[in-house]
């Protein structure tokens, strides 16, 4: 496996590991593979539109207190992260109060990089004709990763290209949120800076130059393809409330876990009052 670069020079690694301990008591894990679905935390990525940057500081070094120490602020919405039921729900569960067993259970990576480009709008049927290509079974409660191949855009990508990457990415639309109710999906995981289409979220505001790019390609006007309100942020304002969340800006090995059922782990940390929280997603599968 060969290690991506970020800017040239921090380097990151995605973690294929391959274990050898099989002396646990609880599981023989010599017959797994994990892999690293996550991007890393740095103040090297962009915000998302109209958010705040991540910072972090060194508040105590080893010469001074013979330690060392970090402080960081910035948004819960940075690098790889899970959005809780509060971020778009008065009243909603706060990251700490969602069972553990909530973020483990297995799922599927469905493949869809081939078939979407630029402001591409998914639907049921993508991911339905890329699962039956890939001989895949999405199942009630399964946990749903859409590679969309965007993280490729990222920072850390391979070809980082912020915009792209931001505002440009596929999604889907309202038939895709009333899909996952549908199919009972406990939550998705997306290789993009948004579960949602882009252009439902502040970036059609923000970016009309992107509109018009966007409506271009489609040779429609976008209140026609996808509009507001029933579209606007939908798979957060339709599907929260119904517990079926999410984590954004995946990416890290999840093309080597394409098309396969994995168990699939994304425990945030335990934010109490925490509208969401970063968390580091991971699939497990059979050596073999």
């Amino acid at each position: 496996m060969s290690p991506s670069s970020c800017d040239g020079e921090y380097l990151y690694h995605p973690t294929h590991i391959s274990l050898s301990v099989s002396s646990s008591s609880v599981l023989d894990l010599s017959k797994v593979k994990i892999y690293d679905l996550s991007q890393p935390t740095s103040t090297k990525a962009p915000p998302f539109m109209w958010y705040p940057p991540f910072k972090a500081t060194w508040i105590k070094r080893l010469s001074e207190h013979n330690v060392n120490a970090m402080y960081i602020e910035g948004p819960l919405h940075h690098g790889t992260h899970f959005d809780g039921q509060l971020h778009f729900m008065t009243g909603g569960k706060d990251i700490a109060s969602i069972d553990i067993n909530y973020f483990i259970g297995e799922g599927v990576v469905v493949d869809i990089s081939r078939k979407v480009g630029d402001y591409d709008i998914y639907t049921p049927e993508t991911i339905e004709g890329a699962a039956k290509e890939a001989g895949l079974e999405i199942r009630p409660d399964d946990i749903l990763i859409i590679y969309t191949g965007y993280s490729r855009y990222a920072w850390c990508g391979q070809e980082p290209d912020e915009v792209r990457y931001i505002c440009k990415h596929p999604g889907p639309d309202v038939r895709f949120a009333k899909w996952c109710i549908e199919k009972k999906i406990r939550w998705l995981g997306v290789d993009a800076a948004s579960q949602d289409h882009p252009l439902n979220t502040i970036i059609r505001r923000a970016r009309p130059d992107l509109v018009a790019e966007a409506e271009k390609k489609w040779g429609k006007k976008i209140d026609e393809l996808m509009p507001w309100p029933e579209n606007y942020q939908v798979m957060h304002t339709m599907l929260f409330p119904k517990m079926i969340l999410h984590a954004e800006n995946l990416g890290g090995d999840i093309d080597k876990v394409a098309n396969k059922r994995c168990l699939i782990m994304a425990p945030p940390f335990k934010f109490e009052g925490g509208e969401s929280a970063y968390c580091r997603v991971i699939a497990i599968t059979p050596a073999k």
